[in-house]
């Protein structure tokens, strides 16, 4: 039996019936990134388990991201050394003095090494993980693939002839990509709120040119590095809005758009001596880029 008293705006016994208002994710003007925190997260490549990615907050590790676990643990059961925190966006590697703190993911993945004296919470935490990844493993949903080393009898003139991971250069500075150069894919969110399809590499707008650089560039480093000369995809001769577009990774669609990022600009810093299995010392064969020689 209903009330013939209920008063507008609520039920029969007093609740309200207001419902919550929806309200669609935006970025923040003062973000120091563009990307919507609901598209951070990710899985090791590694062991499969969940992780969250944020900006390093150190402005002089080269753009660098930091992968931490996805949940906040108390404070007082993890080391001082592996005890990161949040703020702005940004992942900071030291404490910030509340119970709780965030770690990385690289302490805690089981596919590495433990870290020096690991606490009883640490402990349970990496078996906790151990055991999702075998379960994993078993349902068929994540595969682990270690990178088979190269047969020592390859010869050289078998070697690929299109960079798996191309080394690009704009800005002034060389990037180790995650894809070729034509596959590597926007990170912008369109009005479906997925991510774009469409390639950086656009056939309406300049391409670079596949040139023969030094592998070693002038830098004060006193050691050995490689000598002689690699492949590099060069854009250093595009406007700088072209080479902006490309460091942010975005589609000629998306450059101006101010649509938010649903994914990471996948770019690494080159280095000689880490990524010396990526320096190929012939240029590649393709028919949607041009090639010049240097000395």
């Amino acid at each position: 039996m209903c009330s013939d008293t209920a008063v507008p705006g609520r039920r029969w016994d007093g609740t309200p019936t207001r419902t919550p208002r929806v309200r669609a994710l935006h970025v923040a003007p003062d973000s120091p990134t563009r990307l919507v925190r609901s598209a951070q997260p990710g899985r090791c490549r590694d062991c499969g388990n969940r992780i969250d990615w944020f900006p390093h907050a150190d402005t002089t590790d080269n753009g660098r991201f930091a992968s931490l676990h996805p949940h906040e643990l108390l404070a007082v059961g993890v080391p001082a050394t592996i005890r990161w925190h949040v703020g702005s966006g940004t992942a900071h590697p030291a404490h910030d003095g509340t119970p709780w703190c965030r770690i990385p993911h690289t302490a805690l993945c089981p596919a590495r090494h433990a870290p020096a004296a690991p606490t009883p919470q640490i402990t349970a935490l990496r078996r906790h993980l151990a055991l999702h990844t075998r379960r994993l493993i078993n349902n068929g949903t994540f595969t682990a693939h270690p990178a088979p080393p190269a047969p020592a009898w390859k010869p050289a003139a078998a070697e690929q002839c299109r960079p798996a991971r191309p080394v690009v250069q704009l800005l002034c500075v060389r990037y180790l990509a995650m894809h070729p150069v034509d596959a590597i894919r926007c990170v912008s969110q369109t009005r479906q709120r997925r991510r774009c399809t469409r390639t950086v590499l656009d056939t309406n707008t300049p391409a670079g040119v596949w040139t023969l650089l030094p592998a070693a560039p002038p830098s004060g480093r006193q050691c050995a590095l490689p000598t002689g000369l690699m492949a590099v995809y060069d854009l250093t001769h595009l406007p700088y809005s072209e080479q902006l577009r490309w460091r942010h990774q975005h589609c000629p669609d998306h450059t101006a758009s101010g649509a938010a990022d649903l994914a990471l600009a996948e770019w690494e810093p080159f280095d000689p001596l880490l990524h010396h299995q990526h320096i190929h010392t012939r240029l590649p064969h393709s028919t949607h880029t041009r090639y010049h020689h240097r000395a």
